[in-house]
């Protein structure tokens, strides 16, 4: 062999010992021997000395332990300790807070997807289904929405009752509290179903089920404390809230300004140890009306009564909404969608300490819990609202696509209308897939916050972007507002989901890579707790063999981005077969490329990873990307890969793999240092990208699903509130699209005897029709049924001029 041939040879054998991650001993007896082969094979002693030299060098740098911690590893300790960024209480507070899961098989470059095939996807049990059956369905029934808007400004009282009388408020409250003691997926069913009908219902009963303060009280209250309020939370006895966002700080909540002080104090009639504290609140859903406010402040103990620091950290407390000094505002109204939603005040509150939830172990504990709880949350209420939204737009805007008819034909088979129709079909597949699979963890006792936060930016954007494309759909009837409009609502509230519980735009730049390159990255996390040791011989000890790990993660990643890129994927071992098994493949390669790119950015950009956000945002989008399809695989096998479904699992793969080479595509263009983006833009896409989103045959294809009755459009749409009730605009599409092709049939009939002259335009036409044989009294009947059907669904309400008349104001 030629020496070309031989460094080849070499190159390809280093390659194959990266991307196979072999052990140290394995992987020099590989090379040693291949290079013996070069050696006598013909490589001439010019080329073979350096080799051998850089062969002897890594052996020793592999197995000289003693030598490699004090020249290798000690240096790259301490300019690792200089890179690292300086992190907040709150910080690292976050990091710590929750669980990893799948995020972290994501993040090594390698997912193991037999694990993810394991995942089940139980249906609910017993209980859950009957009150999913029961109560809820018969809420949903009761709910107004326009006349909740536009008349009450609220949910009228017997709804407010019956949400106390069946324990809607204490879905998640043990049974032997007196809750329902239902599992995380009913949860976001209950959730879900209602949205379907009324948004400002479904934010009532989401709120107590999730943030608070009824969780922080069940996962870290005393005794006595869950013996008192859970009973009274779980029968409405008490409304709750929570009150954590001030004026001066949103979603900084390093920053409170809520301060109290450790302190004596009268509590019915007697002194007791306590706090003293004044706030201000806002944006506090449930406020106007809660009996119990679950408030975090930030607590100082000046005089050390209770010993020790006088800074005690961010903590939480239990308030009587009744407590002497604590007043509300007047409400908010949140883009006209009247939720309870206000200000809170305190003035020189007293508070004993058993209030503080946990009591004196809780003080300081305050962010930790909030960051738990919170990463719960943000995987139920936000993505079960966004879901049911997107169900509703699915199943209702396809109809309307349907049945509304321009030129003679559909609007749903104009190529623009499908384009739309396509987005909103594939979105709601990757949105309730995602979904899902973040019940599944959580109701396994996970907390996974990466994981949660990528559940909460990514369906709530990609709600606000499906209720946009069913608005251009339905054109005027989506404007209009009035009853007749079951989608203008949802279009003024998708803004309100984008802002709370962490705006969208810090939960994309900063939260979802900034804590997943920590938490989810197999070393990184390891590496900072050693690099923080204080005892200088143990950190050395810890970091070493983390340092050797990392080198050898990284460069396998370098090959395997490189290989499986050159195969797009194909040499990428996973057990699905079919359009499964490929998309596996792809994804293994997108993984790869991804933990690549994110090892190589963090040690290029260091502890300004944080002020440079919009790298940050790429690769969380990359990360997002890849959780969300990881999901429609699942979803995919978990019903049993119905073939019929096969366009939704398409479209979404496919657009989940282009929007992840357009992030990696915003990454390398504005890398800090060019070459090296361009150097990783090879390494990652050396034969293209791995999708440039779907077509528009596969964007007719799945608006097709949308436009017919059938199994996939219920399995697409299912859990939302349905009524065929023709009094009601969903339940006209209903009914409208059941009839639509045998009405089709008959109106084509029609259309040609008309364009035939064999029927005036002038006279009945059914009648004529008839008369002449044209349609038999069924068809006729059809027809005008359905003719009726569809002028009531294209009608859009209208009010006496008067009605809009404005009260003045000084």
């Amino acid at each position: 062999m030629t020496a070309a041939l031989w460094l080849l040879a070499l190159l390809l054998m280093g390659s194959v010992v990266a991307y196979r991650r072999l052990e140290r001993t394995p992987a020099t007896t590989v090379l040693g021997a291949t290079l013996l082969l070069a050696s006598v094979g013909g490589l001439s002693w010019w080329l073979a000395l350096p080799l051998w030299l850089l062969w002897l060098a890594v052996t020793v740098l592999l197995f000289a332990d003693d030598w490699r911690r004090e020249y290798v590893t000690a240096p790259v300790l301490d300019f690792y300790r200089r890179k690292l960024p300086p992190l907040s209480d709150t910080e690292r507070e976050a990091m710590q807070a929750g669980s990893v899961w799948w995020e972290r098989e994501l993040f090594s470059g390698q997912p193991d997807w037999e694990r993810l095939g394991g995942f089940a996807d139980p249906p609910p049990s017993d209980d859950e289904q009957a009150f999913l059956d029961g109560p809820v369905e018969r809420l949903c029934a009761q709910l107004d929405d326009w006349r909740i808007t536009h008349v009450d400004a609220d949910l009228p009282p017997q709804v407010w009752q019956t949400l106390r009388e069946e324990g809607f408020f204490g879905l998640m409250i043990p049974t032997e509290f007196g809750g329902k003691g239902f599992s995380h997926r009913a949860h976001s069913a209950v959730v879900m179903k209602l949205a379907s009908r009324s948004v400002t219902a479904a934010i009532t009963v989401m709120v107590p089920n999730s943030l608070g303060p009824a969780e922080l009280i069940r996962h870290y209250g005393t005794p006595a404390q869950k013996d008192h309020y859970l009973p009274r939370l779980a029968s409405g006895q008490d409304i709750p809230c929570f009150a954590l966002t001030g004026p001066q700080a949103g979603s900084d909540a390093g920053a409170l300004p809520d301060a109290g002080v450790v302190c004596r104090g009268q509590h019915e009639g007697e002194e007791v140890l306590g706090v003293r504290l004044s706030f201000e609140k806002r944006y506090i859903t449930l406020g106007p009306v809660a009996t119990l406010i679950g408030l975090a402040f930030t607590l100082r103990d000046p005089d050390r009564l209770l010993g020790g620091a006088v800074e005690r950290g961010i903590t939480v407390l239990l308030l009587p909404a009744d407590t002497p000094g604590v007043s509300r505002g007047e409400r908010h109204l949140p883009l006209d969608v009247p939720f309870q939603n206000g200000p809170l005040h305190g003035k020189d509150v007293f508070a004993p300490l058993e209030w503080i939830i946990g009591g004196e172990a809780g003080i300081g504990r305050g962010w930790q819990m909030l960051v738990s709880c919170l990463s719960e949350g943000r995987g139920i209420s936000l993505p079960a609202l966004s879901t049911g939204v997107v169900k509703v737009a699915a199943r209702h805007t396809g109809a309307y696509a349907r049945v509304r008819e321009q030129f003679g034909l559909p609007i749903g088979r104009f190529e623009g209308v499908q384009e739309a129709l396509a987005r909103i079909g594939g979105q709601c597949y990757q949105m309730d897939a995602a979904r899902r699979l973040t019940l599944y963890a959580l109701d396994e006792g996970e907390r996974p916050a990466v994981v949660t936060a990528i559940l909460k930016y990514h369906l709530t954007e990609r709600g606000r972007r499906v209720v946009n494309d069913a608005m251009d759909v339905q054109a005027g009837s989506g404007v209009m507002l009035g009853p007749r409009n079951f989608l203008g609502r949802y279009y003024q509230v998708m803004p309100v989901a984008i802002t709370v519980e962490g705006a969208n735009i810090l939960t994309r730049s900063l939260i979802i890579f900034g804590q997943g390159a920590v938490r989810a990255h197999p070393y990184v996390l390891d590496e900072m707790q050693a690099a923080q040791e204080e005892d200088p011989d143990l950190a050395l000890k810890r970091f070493d063999p983390l340092l050797l790990a990392h080198g050898a993660y990284l460069l396998g990643n370098a090959a395997r981005s490189f290989w499986l890129g050159l195969s797009r994927g194909r040499l990428a071992q996973v057990p699905g077969d079919g359009p499964l098994g490929r998309y596996q493949q792809r994804l293994s390669w997108m993984s790869a490329a991804f933990a690549l790119a994110a090892d190589i950015t963090m040690l290029v950009v260091g502890g300004d990873l944080k002020r440079r956000e919009r790298l940050s945002a790429r690769l969380g989008d990359v990360l997002s990307e890849l959780y969300l399809a990881s999901a429609v695989l699942w979803r995919h096998a978990q019903q049993g890969q119905p073939q019929d479904d096969l366009p939704l699992l398409r479209w979404a793969m496919d657009d989940c793999l282009a929007r992840m080479a357009s992030a990696f595509d915003g990454l390398f263009a504005n890398y800090p240092n060019r070459a090296l983006g361009c150097l990783l833009r090879w390494l990652v896409f050396p034969t293209g990208r791995p999708s440039r989103g779907p077509d528009d045959a596969l964007d007719k294809q799945v608006a097709e699903l949308l436009l017919a009755p059938g199994e996939t459009r219920d399995r697409l749409t299912g859990g939302i509130y349905l009524t065929r009730d023709a009094a009601e605009a969903i339940g006209r599409l209903e009914l409208a699209i059941e009839q639509a092709d045998l009405a089709g049939q008959a109106q084509r009939k029609l259309r040609g005897a008309l364009k035939a002259g064999a029927l005036s335009a002038d006279q009945d036409v059914l009648a004529q029709a008839q008369d002449a044989g044209v349609l038999d009294a069924g068809e006729a009947a059809v027809l005008a049924q359905y003719q009726a059907l569809v002028r009531e669904i294209i009608a859009v309400d209208a009010f006496p001029a008067d009605s809009f008349a404005r009260s003045a104001t000084a």
